[in-house]
């Protein structure tokens, strides 16, 4: 299978660094084709401009966006890495989401009823907060993360999510609580 891996955090030394690094591992020693797009080491440009909208309405998109677009219609499966701060995603994140899951590649409407155009591709998401899955329950913000990302993003452009893995108290993680995670994360690849 076509894997791609859009990561984003600025720590190479990171949990998330370490969960990328588990995954890549996993899929090459089942001789699964990986990319990575390391957003931070590319340095993406994460500002939705008004050059960008203008080319978006037109069905036109410049090619640095257009590279991007060609490794998702390649992959089977995206894999998404990012930590949640401020009870969302990082800004890099969310602005190559608002670039490259523009109108016309990732959704559009047809006769004002919207329709996701990358049906047929699998999306697993793995996040780390700092908060428990308690702390999140107790107040909802479990619930609104998921509707926000993965109905208000991934499924609305036709992701079929296969998991969405949220790590809690990620910044005082035991070595038991993270070789558990990294556990699930190796049953999940080993059957990708």
């Amino acid at each position: 299978m076509k894997h791609l891996i859009i990561y984003a955090h600025p720590n190479q030394d990171s949990l998330n660094a370490q969960v990328k690094q588990c995954i890549e591992e996993i899929l090459k020693q089942y001789e699964h084709e990986v990319a990575v797009r390391d957003l931070y080491q590319l340095e993406f440009d994460p500002i939705l401009s008004i050059e960008d909208m203008k080319g978006q309405r037109n069905g036109i998109v410049n090619k640095l966006i257009e590279k991007e677009q060609e490794y998702i219609s390649w992959a089977d499966v995206v894999t998404f890495i990012y930590p949640i701060w401020w009870t969302g995603m990082p800004a890099i994140m969310k602005g190559y989401i608002d670039r490259v899951f523009s109108y016309g590649f990732a959704y559009r409407y047809d006769q004002g009823i919207q329709k996701g155009l990358l049906t047929g591709k699998h999306a697993i998401i793995l996040n780390t907060h700092g908060k428990s899955h308690e702390e999140y329950s107790a107040i909802g913000m479990d619930k609104a993360l998921l509707l926000t990302s993965d109905k208000g993003i991934y499924t609305y452009c036709g992701f079929q999510i296969k998991e969405h893995f949220f790590f809690d108290k990620a910044d005082r993680a035991t070595p038991e609580a993270v070789a558990a995670w990294l556990s699930k994360i190796r049953n999940l690849y080993t059957i990708h």
